[in-house]
């Protein structure tokens, strides 16, 4: 899923090139750049973490305002922010995706009769094997 929000940049005072962004549509979602490249970069990163967590709570994202009803304050400008929020929570979401899995018979009774959940056992094995070859890089 693809979304757009109007977003208001403003030069920062306290060093030259640097922009401040506030996202109206998103309260409080608010990031600054060392450059504009940067402050767009951070703002979308920003925008697109304040999203996900509404939608992993169950609570649709916000609408966003049509850009010609965002009016910056003196010295900003406005300009949209895209957000792909399918590979941000594919990199980021910590929403629980369900998987199937294969194990022989045996396996499965002794798991059941040992009260062992399958689920906790897979997420432990792959958090171990992810943090050994990071530790690898």
């Amino acid at each position: 899923m693809k979304l757009t929000y109007p977003a208001c940049f403003y030069p920062c005072e306290k060093k030259e090139g640097a922009y401040t962004v506030e996202v109206p549509d998103l309260p409080g979602c608010v990031s600054e750049g060392e450059t504009l490249a940067d402050a767009i970069l951070m703002a979308t990163d920003a925008a697109s973490g304040w999203v996900l967590d509404e939608l992993e709570d169950g609570r649709p994202a916000p609408a966003a305002s049509p850009l010609q009803k965002i009016i910056p304050e003196e010295g900003g400008f406005v300009n949209m922010l895209v957000l792909d929020m399918d590979a941000y929570a594919e990199k980021y979401g910590e929403k629980a995706v369900r998987k199937n899995l294969t194990i022989p018979a045996w396996l499965n009774t002794f798991a059941e009769k040992n009260h062992i959940n399958f689920s906790q056992v897979l997420q432990d094995a792959l958090t171990a094997l992810y943090q050994k070859r990071q530790n690898a890089s």
